[in-house]
């Protein structure tokens, strides 16, 4: 009975152990991820992580959270974000539009906004293959 104890103890322990290392390759792996404006792991609790549907798990952890909002503040910081990746302002309008806005309710700083916002999810969905991939691969060494 006390060998069954130990053993079970040192499973265990040998479990804990083989959970925090794919707990920290998970979190080394979202940590790795590089997106302007977004650092995942602000946003996503390791245990909750659904397996079988990584990608869009991660993605809703992220929206539920706020994650994708990004505020581009003040007059000038606004106008070089849109100089940079919106020149003409036909995306950023766009968007303006999408959303609803009305044209009185337009600014520099909500139209950067806007497209950083995007840029963002656009950023993050870019990564899809990879996510499910790397996810993937640690669901069949789970399996194994």
């Amino acid at each position: 009975m006390v060998i069954g104890l130990i053993s079970g103890d040192i499973l265990l322990t040998i479990k804990n152990t083989v959970m925090k290392t794919k707990n920290e390759r998970i979190e080394d792996f979202l940590k790795g991820l590089n997106i302007d404006n977004l650092y995942v792991m602000d946003y996503v609790n390791i245990d909750d992580i659904d397996f079988s549907n990584a990608y869009q798990s991660i993605y809703e952890m992220i929206d539920d959270e706020g994650g994708f909002n990004v505020d581009i503040i003040y007059y000038s910081n606004a106008i070089d974000y849109l100089a940079k990746n919106d020149p003409s302002l036909d995306e950023s309008l766009e968007l303006a539009d999408e959303f609803g806005f009305e044209l009185s309710k337009l600014n520099s700083e909500v139209l950067a906004s806007l497209l950083a916002s995007e840029k963002c999810r656009d950023d993050f969905s870019a990564l899809e293959t990879d996510i499910e991939e790397f996810f993937n691969e640690l669901k069949e060494e789970d399996d194994e």
